[in-house]
């Protein structure tokens, strides 16, 4: 095996689809071959994501591989790295696995992982390579030096180089001489990173005359100028000052997950646990749906610049009785669930979306689960909202700014961190980030930092963990799979019965169904929340109700159907009077006016001083005019006390608040929110691929063996056959099901050849799965020129 790409096409289907599977994006879209796997493979953007894939062990191992010498010893890199030979071993097969090292026992890095590592283990390039850019005449002054002598005969490269090479293999006596102060500045680079910057790198400089502690340095080649602004530590100079070891400390093994103990009793500890998350997790639904309620009859509008501003923010946090953040949450996550969308690029609106109203009639778990799912997968961090950008601008919830691609890979990371602790121990934050600063090393930064903190805050509001700990059903969300029956175990069933009291209160003794939730949302106000729902019916909640299209009788007898006692006095009255009073003044639109029965009333209105905002004048004894717009007159009206409703120009009642309202998107318009990294692809995908790759193999392999019989070019010449012979042909491999090289015209009569999976023959068409174009294609018959077994003699 010379090259990558012939070690790639070494590997049996197994260890293909297993490095297909540890790295989804190489087959998107399929290679042609494995000449151009390899390739893909060796791209900086794919070295990148599967080294961000390794763990601190996997990733020092990488990194010894680049810098001790070749051959390796057998015992060289345990000994390099103070692991076990059975450690290193499992580091190789994960890095063969990931494609990153290959060859027969010989473990070389695969082409780009040097390029991607710049510095590995954190030594810089050897003498003779960081030399290598100096001119002669330096080089030679350099070495004069570091000799006492010049050099004899005519200077050469090679040889000033080596005795560079073996001046710094024992820097010792050199860095005595440059003194402490040198001596520090290199203990600064000497675990890396090995580069630093300084003024004039390149300033002529000799040891007779170095006056600052980094002229001493570079004067006796402890430190080599890069370019103008740069110095950097030669790799035999750092292996000295870290006493020949490549690395500080590199556990083998992640760090045990340490935390808080719960109770003694474990099973009594788990089921609290359990009941805990599972309050949450209803308590994350219900306070979803009253704020999904609440702007289908509310909706807020969209700023601007996109995102929901701060004030509606306040007002959601203050209705769902919760901090900023967990309304910030909330909303978030109902946006990631499709469930909640704005209309319109300008002066929009947040509104629920039709699949709302399909959420709504699933189960309290089915809802939980769609609702987990989003957050888990967004790329969105809510934890973002309220806090300033780069630009000092503000960061509102719902919008762009709060989008983060590593926020889906940091959330799975966390909970499969809690869910490797052992039973019964609770990890901090803490914990969470050094294993993960193990598990994960070159996604660490302070903002993976916050998306721990934000993780562990968000898991335990949405019912994900209880008491710190990932409980049992919510551990299925990370297969992908729905929640055990466990949630439902722990959670209350719905109630279609209120207690209505006198004090114009009813009293939910626990979850409501949908339908009467909606109906109590709209006809009254939610007083207090907790084991019980505590709803106040008023004036004003039952004008809503009746502003939304339900009469006072309809009502009164839906109350009454759901109510465990009598309907009380007090309540029926309230009902009663508010709907003698509701649409007892209609408006309409002169731009409007208001329309009664009752001469005296629109006398007591002309009489009111308040009424003279509204610029009334009378056309009518029983009619008043205004220029105002209709809804400003029904406001004006209601806020002296009065009960009007808008009428239509048929006189009939127009519904002014109707009690949902829903989003309707553009068919482009995005409504689910999720855009996660490369996911995990399908087995069934990775096989299809891996018979992809093996069918372009054998289709460059036919096409260069049928050139080579021919004599004609590397392609081959695309076989012929008498067209009723290429159909039975056809026909045959499809029954046979195997696979054919045909030949095949295009529209601008272009031959070529494809070697095809027959699937069916009819209606004119061949359908089969190109292998040479790795996708299903239909061709037609009179286009094919000839057919050939892939095993067959070329035609003649």
């Amino acid at each position: 095996m010379d090259t990558f790409a012939d070690w790639l096409r070494a590997r049996d289907d197994d260890a293909l689809r297993s490095l297909l599977s540890a790295r989804p994006e190489l087959v998107n879209p399929v290679p042609a071959d494995m000449a151009a796997l390899a390739t893909r493979a060796s791209t900086p953007a794919a070295i990148s994501r599967a080294l961000d894939r390794l763990d601190r062990f996997a990733l020092a191992v990488l990194e010894s591989l680049l810098v001790l010498p070749r051959p390796l010893a057998p015992d060289a890199l345990p000994a390099a790295l103070g692991a076990t030979a059975d450690d290193v071993a499992r580091a190789l097969e994960t890095l063969e696995h990931h494609g990153l090292v290959w060859g027969d026992g010989t473990y070389a890095t695969a082409p780009g992982v040097r390029q991607s590592l710049p510095h590995p283990a954190g030594l810089g390039p050897p003498a003779r390579e960081v030399f290598a850019g100096y001119p002669l005449e330096r080089l030679t002054a350099l070495v004069t030096d570091l000799d006492g002598t010049e050099p004899r005969g005519f200077p050469d490269t090679g040889r000033l180089l080596d005795r560079m090479t073996d001046v710094l293999a024992a820097p010792e006596a050199l860095i005595a001489e440059a003194g402490p102060e040198a001596a520090a500045a290199l203990e600064h680079l000497a675990w890396g990173p090995p580069v630093g910057r300084v003024a004039d790198a390149r300033r002529p400089v000799r040891t007779a005359t170095a006056a600052t502690p980094v002229e001493r340095l570079l004067a006796r080649g402890l430190l080599a100028a890069e370019d103008d602004r740069t110095v950097t530590l030669p790799r035999e100079v750092a292996l000295h000052l870290r006493g020949g070891r490549l690395f500080r400390d590199v556990p083998a093994h992640p760090p045990e997950l340490i935390g808080r103990s719960g109770s003694s009793r474990a099973s009594e500890q788990g089921e609290l646990e359990v009941r805990t998350a599972a309050g949450e997790a209803f308590t994350a639904v219900r306070l979803t749906e009253e704020l999904l309620e609440r702007w289908g009859t509310e909706p807020p509008p969209v700023l601007r610049s996109g995102g929901l501003a701060v004030r509606d923010l306040r007002a959601a946090a203050t209705l769902l009785e919760v901090e900023e953040w967990h309304a910030a949450l909330l909303a978030e996550v109902a946006y990631a669930a499709g469930l909640l969308t704005r209309t319109g690029d300008l002066d929009g609106e947040w509104l629920p979306t039709p699949a709302y109203d399909l959420w709504l009639m699933r189960d309290i778990p089915g809802r939980w689960t769609e609702l987990a799912r989003g957050w888990l997968k967004t790329d969105r961090a809510p934890g973002l909202a309220g806090e300033r950008d780069d630009r000092d601008r503000l960061i509102n919830a719902l919008s762009e700014a709060v989008v983060r691609t590593s926020a889906p890979a940091t959330r799975t990371a966390v909970l499969r961190v809690l869910a490797a602790a052992a039973p019964g121990v609770t990890v901090d934050a803490e914990a969470v980030r050094t294993r993960l600063a193990w598990l994960h090393p070159r996604r660490a930064g302070p903002l993976r930092d916050r998306l721990v903190d934000w993780t562990l805050r968000e898991a335990a509001v949405l019912g994900i963990t209880g008491f710190g700990r990932l409980v049992p059903y919510a551990r299925d969300l990370l297969d992908d799979d729905d929640p055990e029956p466990g949630l439902q175990k722990h959670l209350p069933d719905p109630v279609d019965r209120v207690l209505i009291q006198a004090d114009l209160t009813a009293i939910a003794p626990g979850p409501l169904v949908t339908e009467l939730a909606r109906e109590l949302a709209l006809s009254a106000e939610v007083e207090s929340t907790g084991g019980a729902t505590v709803y106040r019916f008023t004036p004003v909640s039952i004008r809503r109700a009746l502003d939304a299209g339900r009469t006072a009788a309809e009502l009164a007898e839906l109350l009454a159907r759901h109510s465990a006692t009598p309907l009380p006095q007090p309540l029926a009255y309230l009902i009663e009077d508010v709907g003698r009073r509701h649409g007892h003044l209609r408006v309409g639109s002169l731009n409007s006016y208001v329309r009664t029965d009752s001469p005296a009333t629109l006398d007591e209105i002309l009489a009111d001083r308040r009424s003279g905002t509204l610029r009334l004048h009378r056309l009518a004894p029983t009619v008043l005019a205004s220029d105002l717009p209709r809804g400003e007159l029904l406001e004006g009206l209601r806020g002296m006390g009065l009960a009007p409703v808008a009428e239509a120009p048929g006189g009939g009642i127009i519904v002014t608040r109707p009690d949902q309202l829903r989003a309707e998107p553009a068919p482009t318009a995005e409504i689910v929110r999720v855009r996660p990294g490369p996911q995990p692809a399908d087995a069934s995908v990775i096989a299809a691929a891996v018979r992809a790759l093996r069918a372009g193999e054998e289709a460059a392999r036919h096409g260069a063996e049928q050139a080579r019989l021919r004599g004609a070019a590397p392609s081959g010449e695309p076989p012929r056959s008498p067209a009723a012979a290429t159909v039975d042909r056809l026909r045959e491999a499809v029954q046979r099901g195997g696979r054919v090289w045909i030949g095949y015209l295009d529209q601008q009569g272009r031959s070529s050849s494809r070697i095809v999976e027959p699937v069916r023959v009819e209606g004119g068409f061949l359908t089969g799965y190109d292998a040479t174009r790795a996708a299903v294609q239909r061709f037609a018959l009179h286009r094919i020129t000839g057919v050939s077994e892939l095993g067959d003699e070329p035609p003649a």
